[in-house]
């Protein structure tokens, strides 16, 4: 017997990206994203803009994905959306539309943490593409985020380790900003790094006790050899960029995988997935390929397009929790803070 054709509405909004998915069952016909580049000018995300152009772009937005999936709206099943965390005023507008879509079309409404979409995004159906056997250990590394989380189901997720200050993301950017690099910094860090000598300067590792990770001493001390390398020679920076960017990278990297073989060790678990938009990170990707040699890991990476804020991965947490008939009442509140 044909399974039947389970169509999800996925809706993100937590950032400055306003994203639409279309799901087939765990099949994507559709991911649509508008990124805001009005917060280049600012050297990070501005809460109000942010919401304003969430507004401005939702209603095309979802046409959009629509139209791309070759569907009509009354073929939805459900409508998922991100309830948080993030910014307010970002999820309000996401969190409004969803509930007024659903309401209209009398379709059930799917509320989504967004932390867990991050790693169910690896449950997407692709081509060549493995997916994570429970038990596994995730890392989530982004702009505002970082952790270690052991999931041992769907929605059974504990998380081991967190940032106590600053993400790995803000970490790029804060020393991208240092360094005169554009908005956001990571992608050019990334970049120039591996065009550098991850050797040439030395940064010592943020000490933390057990899982968690902290980020603004690196931060700090990064400020701090910048300003004094430059006072002594102005030309510093533009003369050692590469080996600056790369040296910086390393230290970072080095950060993540010294607690991914602390979490590996105390789990005995060896599947590890990354997701969050820095796990885009060359040089994460390629730490996490040579532990696979060097200490036995499975590890999993999903595919670019789902690394970063994304609705695909918000339609997937919604196809799941649409199949355990797990639905929002339409009272639901967004929730800036909502955890695991």
């Amino acid at each position: 017997m044909e399974k039947e054709n389970i169509y999800i509405l996925g809706i993100e909004s937590s950032c400055d990206d306003t994203s639409a998915a279309i799901l087939c069952n765990d099949r994507i016909l559709s991911n649509v994203v508008a990124d805001q580049k009005i917060h280049a000018e600012y050297g990070g995300v501005v809460p109000e803009l942010a919401s304003r152009a969430h507004q401005q772009n939702i209603v095309p937005v979802v046409h959009q994905a629509i139209e791309k999936a070759g569907i009509t709206k009354d073929q939805l099943n459900a409508i998922a959306f991100t309830r948080g965390p993030g910014l307010m005023g970002s999820l309000l507008v996401g969190t409004s539309f969803a509930k007024s879509l659903a309401y209209g079309l009398d379709i059930p409404l799917i509320d989504v943490n967004h932390m867990q979409a991050h790693i169910l995004a690896h449950f997407i159906e692709e081509e060549n593409h493995k997916k994570p056997p429970f038990p596994f250990l995730a890392t989530t590394i982004s702009g505002g985020h970082t952790q270690i989380v052991k999931v041992t189901g769907y929605f059974e997720m504990e998380v081991l380790g967190e940032t106590i200050d600053d993400a790995v993301g803000e970490a790029y950017d804060k020393s991208g900003k240092v360094l005169g690099l554009g908005y956001p910094a990571g992608p050019e860090i990334d970049r120039r790094a591996q065009l550098g000598n991850p050797k040439a300067y030395k940064f010592t590792k943020p000490k933390v006790g057990g899982l968690n990770f902290s980020f603004s001493g690196l931060k700090t001390a990064i400020l701090y050899f910048v300003q004094r390398e430059v006072e002594a020679n102005s030309n510093f920076i533009e003369e050692n960029l590469n080996d600056i960017c790369s040296s910086i990278q390393y230290t970072i990297i080095g950060v993540l995988m010294d607690k991914l073989k602390l979490a590996v060790k105390q789990t005995g678990i060896t599947h590890i997935a990354i997701g969050g938009g820095v796990s885009a990170n060359s040089g994460i990707r390629k730490a996490l390929k040579d532990a696979e040699k060097k200490h036995g890991w499975i590890t999993y990476v999903p595919k670019f397009e789902y690394t970063t804020d994304n609705a695909a991965m918000i339609a997937i947490v919604g196809y799941l929790k649409y199949l355990e008939k797990d639905f929002a009442d339409f009272d639901v509140m967004a929730s800036a803070r909502l955890k695991i």
